[in-house]
């Protein structure tokens, strides 16, 4: 075995290391406080914000330390966190509006229903972002779980791994991540079993999307692509089919209908709207 491949060997070793660190930091920044309130206390909330913006802070830094010197000769370390010009307004654009596509079957429930004129109120939007939760839900938790998992885990898996592979080894981690709910499910009185189902359920869901949120970060090279996805990932929420049979015959029809076409449009159109050119993406995994 030569020098080289046991250096790789080694930097591979401190790269699964270092995102499994990130991952227990992620978490534990989350319990470091000792409370008996709930998740969606506000003073829950503003510490858990202050704990894990201290991890926001680190992640890179973990980030630059693992990395190798090589990979860093090919692309700076802004690049590899993908914070760069060259390509943002696409790679803001165009992965929200795949999204979009995706949810093409709930966006048509809330037209049917007139839900979406709420967003035309401004009141909406200044009650929102008065509302803590709903910034953690919609703003924190997405900002937050990017940058650790997307812009400071990829890189680290990427020169490990290759890229469609770490693409789904990354967000595993961060379904895994998402298991700390079975802690607040049971504070909130399920028993053991019940939020044992409910996070292996949030844990499948989540790690698919890690997943689709990892691609767009490989394809686009950009922080901004996958932190758009997740923001309105997170506003739609996981589709309730169940309230689609309480729509007459013919809205029934049509929402199912728009269900299957987005799915199959978002399968068609994911690899040719990620393509790395539109978005200046010449980072070295690619090449």
């Amino acid at each position: 075995m030569s020098l080289k491949t046991i250096l790789d060997y080694r930097a591979c070793v401190f790269s699964v290391f270092a995102s499994v660190f990130l991952t227990f930091a992620y978490v534990a920044s989350l319990y470091v406080w000792r409370t008996n309130l709930s998740r969606d206390h506000p003073s829950t909330i503003k510490r858990r914000f202050f704990s894990v913006s201290c991890i926001m802070l680190l992640a890179p830094f973990v980030t630059r330390f693992f990395l190798k010197e090589e990979v860093l000769n090919k692309a700076d370390v802004y690049d590899q966190l993908g914070l760069r010009l060259p390509g943002f307004i696409a790679a803001m654009v165009t992965p929200l509006a795949l999204t979009s596509i995706l949810f093409l079957g709930p966006l048509t429930m809330q037209v049917i229903s007139g839900t979406w004129k709420i967003y035309l109120e401004p009141i909406y939007w200044v009650a929102s972002w008065q509302d803590l939760t709903w910034v953690r839900n919609h703003v924190m938790a997405p900002l937050s779980e990017e940058w650790v998992f997307r812009a400071c885990m990829m890189p680290l898996l990427l020169q490990c791994f290759d890229p469609y592979t770490a693409v789904f080894v990354g967000p595993f981690l961060f379904g895994i991540a998402h298991y700390h709910h079975i802690f607040e499910q049971m504070k909130a009185g399920f028993d053991l079993k019940t939020a044992l189902m409910i996070s292996t359920f949030q844990f499948m869901y989540t790690t698919l999307f890690g997943a689709y949120s990892a691609y767009l970060f490989l394809r686009t090279g950009h922080f901004v692509a996958p932190l758009a996805a997740h923001m309105f990932c997170n506003h739609m929420g996981f589709p309730n089919f169940g309230e689609i049979f309480y729509y007459p015959l013919l809205q029934r029809l049509l929402i199912i209908s728009n269900f299957v076409l987005g799915f199959t449009m978002w399968c068609y159109l994911l690899t040719p709207l990620t393509a790395p050119q539109y978005y200046d993406n010449k980072l070295h995994w690619l090449t």
